[in-house]
């Protein structure tokens, strides 16, 4: 079969079986660029060169489900990570409002079967990082109460209940306030988010979660050794978890020659007065330069395969997923350069002989099913009183 055959083929599935994608930055990219003024990046227009995303290069990529990250930067703390979390999930909403063509909100896995029924992308947030809730239940209880669907416990920052995959460890894990953290999120219907976390803090999440966690955007620590990656042996705790590992694109986390660059071009960044996960027009210039004076190692979509057939062998076919992180990315690989780019993955795992009835777990059930079961362990907690525990 030609390329063009297999694309072809690619995006007939996609069609019926769209992607649940886990993470996409673009709330923060908003943020960053023009305040929240959707006039100056509506993305009913192209806005190549700007965004990853739009809404012609969703449609384009076959994305029926998307979890918007409601991230804000972990250096941010107390009340301005609280409210900065509320103004991520404001134009979250206000996303939704501008285009109900295109964006529905979503709430439960029904509403994500609904809108694929009614050709809409369903948007769900997801809080990126346990800062967001400024060691507070009731402050997760109100995320939850405004429609997000999983929270990640750490950014890049160990915080005061659990470390980070990048920063120094200061519990070993979880801290007991941690551990009911995990049990809270149970309870309300939240998915445990372990992407960006110590690997201790995987373990002791799979300990004590009795609902399904997720890896919102991380891929396979045993082809590309980094710590944002999950290890094996954390993988083969998904089947007995009902978890879903979403495997990202972010360069530096699956080429193995991407990663001492990109330390190279953040260091760079930093020299430059900018943070290194700056993604406005004023910081791709540096990253351009940088670029042109230290070619970058390049990624492809048969980089992201690699991990994908790696997390499919460890973990099994109902426990993998997507999770792109654009907008959240300076650099993508080649043929996933933006939102568009996601049937080039799916015709080449099609070329590597993978079934339409995995690859549509891959895309669609797995995502969905991980929130429904969330949602059914939430059900069966619904006697138990809201927790008080404080740090």
């Amino acid at each position: 079969m030609s390329a063009a055959d297999r694309l072809a083929e690619a995006r007939e599935l996609l069609a019926g079986h769209p992607v649940v994608d886990g993470h996409n930055d673009l709330p923060w990219a908003l943020r960053e660029q023009v305040d929240y003024d959707l006039d100056r990046r509506d993305i009913a227009a192209d806005m190549r060169g700007m965004l990853h995303t739009d809404l012609r290069r969703l449609r384009a990529g076959g994305v029926g489900a998307q979890f918007w990250s409601v991230y804000v930067r972990s250096d941010y703390s107390g009340d301005r990570a609280v409210s900065a979390t509320l103004e991520q999930i404001d134009v979250v909403g206000r996303l939704i409002e501008r285009y109900p063509a295109d964006l529905v909100r979503a709430l439960t896995a029904d509403d994500m079967e609904s809108a694929r029924a009614e050709g809409r992308i369903a948007s769900l947030m997801g809080a990126e990082g346990g800062h967001s809730i400024n060691n507070s239940l009731a402050t997760l209880r109100a995320l939850h109460l405004l429609g997000v669907r999983y929270m990640t416990l750490t950014h890049n920052d160990t915080i005061d209940w659990a470390d980070s995959a990048t920063d120094e460890a200061r519990h070993g894990g979880l801290a007991d306030f941690g551990r009911e953290v995990v049990r809270e999120m149970n309870r309300v219907g939240m998915l445990v988010d372990l992407s960006h976390v110590a690997a201790t803090t995987m373990r002791d999440a799979l300990d004590v979660s009795v609902a399904p966690v997720i890896f919102s955007h991380s891929s396979a620590r045993a082809v590309c050794d980094h710590p944002r990656n999950v290890p094996d042996d954390v993988l083969e705790r998904l089947p007995a978890n009902g978890g879903v590992a979403m495997a990202t694109f972010v360069p530096k986390f699956i080429l193995p020659e991407a990663v001492a660059w990109t330390a190279a071009a953040d260091e760079n960044m930093r020299a430059h007065g900018m943070h290194h996960l700056d993604t406005t027009p004023a910081a791709m210039e540096v990253h351009r330069a940088f670029e042109a004076a230290h070619p970058r190692p390049i990624a492809t979509a048969a980089t992201v395969a690699d991990h994908l057939d790696h997390m499919r062998e460890v973990a099994g076919v109902d426990h993998i997923g997507i999770g792109g992180d654009y907008d959240g990315t300076a650099f993508t690989p080649s043929g996933l350069d933006d939102v568009a780019g996601y049937p080039n993955l799916i015709a080449e795992l099609l070329d590597r002989g993978w079934s339409k009835a995995d690859l549509t777990k891959l895309t669609w059930s797995n995502g969905v099913r991980a929130l429904r079961d969330a949602e059914s362990v939430a059900a069966s907690l619904g006697g138990v009183p809201a927790s008080n525990a404080r740090l």
